[in-house]
């Protein structure tokens, strides 16, 4: 009987001080989507603040984020040798952070044409027929998005 309550106390001590010292579970912070929409604007500002945190993901742990991106989906993510992945994937975030929170509507248009602004600034980076042909592209893959989501 002895060994029974010895074995009953110091069950419950070691369940007690592993309760005590679990950290607390962590609520999303409040501003998600404060910081959601700031992340997916059209300007440069934005896309340069989004970068910096997906390249520090960790830093944001506590907002549950989905990251995830198949970059420009079916379509090539460097279609003529323009770089347009990290835009497609911020495209990809902004879609599917703002239908994890049941606000995709409203914000579709919004993030569409911070898509292609993202493209444009690709393609500021060209000059003459490349830019043109550029430009033409990225209102390619706009125009798919605007229509296709």
């Amino acid at each position: 009987m002895r060994r029974l309550v010895t074995s009953l106390a110091a069950a419950a001590v070691t369940t007690a001080a592993t309760v005590a010292l679990a950290a607390p579970a962590q609520a999303v912070p409040a501003d998600k989507p404060q910081v959601l929409a700031s992340w997916t604007q059209t300007s440069a500002s934005s896309y340069n603040t989004w970068l910096a945190a997906r390249n520090n993901q960790g830093a944001w742990a506590s907002y549950e984020f989905d990251w995830s991106t198949d970059y420009c989906s079916s379509s090539p993510d460097n279609p003529f040798g323009f770089p347009f992945q990290t835009a497609c994937a911020r495209h990809d975030f902004g879609y599917r952070n703002h239908k994890a929170m049941g606000i995709f509507d409203a914000n579709k248009a919004r993030i569409d044409s911070a898509f292609y602004e993202d493209l444009k600034r690709v393609c500021s980076a060209y000059s003459g027929a490349t830019k043109t042909s550029c430009d033409g592209t990225a209102w390619t893959y706009y125009q798919a998005v605007k229509v296709l989501g």
